[in-house]
């Protein structure tokens, strides 16, 4: 049997947040293999620490680190200095993450949430489509 929906995730600040309970909440009570992908190329979607809201400053800070705006080396700039530092930032995180479930619970760890990590300083709402793979 698979299963699929898109979900649509309210605009969220640049920076890295929690959005397990709105993926998990859309999952049906079945068993199998989840893949949620993000259909969007400025931001990104990963799996990491849930407990610690201190992981996801790091994760930004570093992120920002490692991909400035302020370098100017960039071409592809017609949105602003976030734009080709967003894209390089989403294709270094990735566009989807998988897990199992069993009847309907996902089987993540339990220091293990779903972050939408959003590059664009002024994003608006992003599209995720779920897709459950099982019975």
């Amino acid at each position: 049997m698979i299963f699929q929906k898109e979900i649509v995730i309210k605009p969220y600040p640049r920076g890295f947040h929690l959005i397990s309970n709105q993926v998990f909440n859309e999952v049906p009570k079945m068993s199998g293999i989840v893949n949620v992908f993000i259909k969007h190329t400025s931001a990104s979607i990963t799996i990491n620490e849930n407990a610690d809201p201190s992981v996801r400053v790091d994760f930004e800070n570093h992120f920002n680190k490692l991909v400035s705006d302020q370098d100017v080396h960039y071409t592809h700039t017609i949105e602003g200095p976030d734009d080709m530092t967003s894209h390089i930032k989403s294709s270094l995180l990735g566009s989807s993450v998988n897990f199992p479930i069993k009847d309907g619970i996902p089987q993540i760890g339990i220091w293990q949430g779903i972050y939408l990590c959003e590059h664009r300083n002024m994003a608006s709402s992003r599209k995720l489509f779920i897709t459950i793979i099982g019975e």
